[in-house]
């Protein structure tokens, strides 16, 4: 094992409850580096835009962690929130990050600079939230039901959302257009609106799926803007066709229970998910086939993280 490895292009990670993430060959299968994180379960896990660094967010706190070494420690720390924190997320060019907690809170934070540089509170537990590709706006999810636009440049809430009473926001996903939002919530329902290009705070109801029986977990649209994704407590991974109303496209079968998190490869052509089975997959979509399985947490794996751009920017 040399100290300083040659790095895979793609960045593979996972991570959830046995304190630990997981960098794995994404072809293999193999994990090659495994950290150790004391502190708490982890929660969720987003890699810096540079590809430099893998943020870990746990109860409360959240850690970075050099991808390009073997270093096991933290090299920063952001403490300020008081509970889980259930989201993690970069400004595209990693100027600032935000978090979103079951604090009841969102915090900005200037990765340049010490401390949490502002704070929105919201009236419950943050379950998830989004940038919006303007890079001015946030939208948060909270447990309450509640979907809130929070604009940086007003410095507060702009629009409040409320699609279906108080069941909760469990997921939020908009296109990288930044046309088309979707909201996930605990009864299995998503709703997707269409935004207003000029007017952000303008949401257009286009359509309701009723996705599952119980909890959606993650809903994510793909890098193209063509496939929605909804991961859920059925053990399923469901994919619906954007342009044809939300169509159920492909289910994906094979993992055991709850799906917590998945993520699209650059390509929009594969999909990764995490299980409560403690295993994640690599899938074929065309196939709707797993192609390869990662195994060796051991409980619960809730969160993933890929980044394999420069893979297919060489490609094209």
């Amino acid at each position: 094992q040399s100290s300083s490895p040659s790095m895979p292009s793609v960045i593979l990670a996972t991570a959830g409850y046995d304190h630990t993430i997981r960098f794995w060959e994404a072809p293999s299968g193999l994990c090659y580096r495994t950290i150790q994180y004391a502190d708490s379960q982890i929660n969720k896990l987003e890699i810096t835009p540079d590809k430099q660094f893998i943020a870990a967010a746990g109860n409360p706190q959240i850690r970075f962690f050099d991808i390009h070494s073997n270093n096991p420690n933290p090299v920063s720390s952001y403490d300020g929130h008081k509970s889980n924190v259930t989201c993690i997320g970069f400004q595209k060019e990693g100027k600032w990050m935000y978090t979103a907690s079951e604090d009841n809170s969102i915090k900005i934070w200037d990765l340049r600079a010490p401390g949490c540089q502002r704070n929105y509170e919201c009236s419950g537990p943050v379950n998830t939230v989004v940038l919006h590709p303007n890079q001015t706006e946030i939208l948060s999810g909270d447990q309450n039901g509640n979907i809130r636009v929070w604009d940086l440049n007003a410095n507060g809430c702009s629009r409040e959302l409320i699609p279906d009473g108080e069941t909760a926001i469990r997921s939020l996903s908009i296109t990288q257009s930044g046309s088309q939002v979707v909201a996930a919530n605990n009864t299995g329902n998503c709703f997707v609106w269409a935004l207003a290009e000029r007017d952000t705070s303008i949401f257009e109801p286009l359509t309701k799926i009723d996705a599952s029986k119980t909890y959606i977990l993650k809903t994510l649209f793909s890098p193209d803007g063509k496939l929605l994704a909804t991961t859920s407590a059925d053990h399923t991974v469901k994919l619906w066709s954007c342009a044809k109303d939300f169509s159920l496209w492909k289910t994906l079968t094979g993992h055991q229970r709850w799906v917590w998190d998945c993520v699209f490869s650059a390509n929009s052509d594969y999909l990764v998910t995490a299980s409560s089975d403690q295993s994640a997959r690599l899938w074929d979509l065309s196939q709707g086939e797993t192609i390869r399985t990662y195994t060796g947490h051991s409980k619960s794996i809730t969160c993933v993280a890929l980044n394999d751009a420069s893979e297919i920017a060489k490609q094209q």
